[in-house]
């Protein structure tokens, strides 16, 4: 696919780059080439092909998400050393 001096300015200004003169040819190559490779895909017999989502059927192998009971406060608060009006009591860290 040809790419042209002009668009390649414009895209330039775009991003906002200043581009050298010479630097202007070796972009349109580089671009030229990009396009290319992206047309080849583009062309790329997809007949009898299944839709994927990835490169293999992996799914979530982690367990299952469920609704449990956890604990009550009451169990929780014997754990610790010292507790006031239903929370933990830490010592003062700040002074």
């Amino acid at each position: 696919m040809q790419v042209s001096k002009e668009e390649i300015l414009h895209i330039a200004k775009l991003a906002n780059l200043n581009l050298k003169e010479e630097e202007v040819n070796t972009y349109m190559g580089h671009l030229e080439e990009i396009l290319n490779f992206a047309n080849v895909v583009n062309e790329a017999p997809i007949e009898g092909l299944e839709e994927s989502i990835g490169v293999n059927e992996a799914y979530n192998v982690f367990r299952r998400d469920e609704i449990v009971q956890g604990l009550q406060r009451e169990e929780l608060l014997q754990n610790a050393p010292d507790s006031q009006e239903g929370m933990f009591k830490i010592p003062k860290v700040i002074n």
